[in-house]
């Protein structure tokens, strides 16, 4: 295993842990908010004010090596690209997700997103010319059937709620072929901070559309805390997220993401008091499936391409 793979599955690792906690804390606040597409809206500006600040502050430590974190476009490909990135999986995926998430339970929710990996892995061999070997393979059974067995079953994943995390989910797996397309070229930071500039200026032309911007003037002091918290979180998770997929393969850092459902599980068992014995078999399953996309180098001889 090269020493850039690794770091970007350790950085994919954090962003599980991130996005664990993401998914069960979001469950709350866009109750607390009421409004799925006004929360979205207000989160995700937060989240882009965190990312400026902190690009802000890395480049000026970097500036004085005489690197920036940020690289300019220069083709129009690339232009297009970021816009996609950024309305498709910055603003309108991010709708869909949270309207989805304000009908379904956190459990389903993150099921239905971590079945991120199986899209990616459709997307990405035919499209990227990534390779899938035995233990992709293998990790994708595990981490799918540890996912079902969370979530209850099949039949627990139907319902409008579930339908709209679903289709953000496929949105997001196109936003990651295309990013990490054009990660090859740009930096993490100019992927995230496009996704997140341009998905929030979406957001908020369309509140203002809908004529419901201005009830985030009347909000309370609880419910700007869960905006807060949130849109801090979701700055985290997008700048580990792009700066893992900028180091390793985008089905392998996927599958590691999928480990944040068991930190999603013990949050609903220390907090909701959901029992976890029932769960631990599952967990286990996904918790093996994300500890082998760590096998060993010489196991990459063995890869064919599916």
């Amino acid at each position: 295993m090269t020493e850039r793979r690794s770091t970007g599955l350790l950085l994919a690792l954090a962003t599980a842990v991130i996005s664990g906690f993401a998914v069960f804390l979001n469950g709350y606040g866009v109750k607390a908010v009421g409004d799925a597409t006004l929360y979205t809206t207000a989160k995700n500006g937060v989240s882009l004010v965190v990312l400026l600040a902190l690009a802000a502050t890395i480049g000026a430590a970097a500036g004085r090596r005489g690197r920036l974190p940020l690289t300019r476009p220069t083709s129009a490909a690339q232009w297009w690209g970021l816009a996609a990135v950024g309305v498709l999986g910055g603003a309108v995926a991010f709708v869909l997700f949270f309207e989805g998430l304000a009908r379904a339970s956190s459990t389903n929710s993150a099921f239905l997103h971590k079945t991120l990996l199986i899209w990616v892995a459709l997307l990405a061999v035919p499209i990227l010319g990534e390779r899938l070997g035995v233990w992709h393979l293998l990790a994708i059974v595990l981490l799918v059937v540890g996912q079902v067995g969370l979530a209850g079953g099949v039949s627990a994943l139907v319902g409008t709620g579930q339908a709209l995390v679903l289709g953000a989910t496929l949105l997001w797996a196109v936003e990651v072929v295309l990013a990490k397309r054009l990660l090859a070229d740009l930096s993490s930071w100019t992927v995230a901070l496009a996704r997140m500039g341009l998905g929030s200026v979406v957001l908020i032309l369309w509140s203002v559309a809908r004529g419901e911007l201005g009830a985030v003037l009347s909000w309370s002091a609880s419910q700007w805390g869960w905006v807060l918290l949130t849109g801090a979180i979701l700055a985290g998770y997008v700048s580990t997220w792009f700066a893992a997929l900028a180091r390793a393969q985008a089905v392998d850092v996927t599958a590691i993401l999928v480990v944040g459902a068991v930190i999603t599980a013990v949050l609903a068992t220390a907090v909701q008091g959901v029992p976890l014995a029932p769960q631990t078999g599952w967990l286990l399953l996904v918790l093996a499936g994300g500890a082998l996309m760590w096998a060993p180098a010489r196991q990459r001889t063995r890869e064919v391409a599916v």
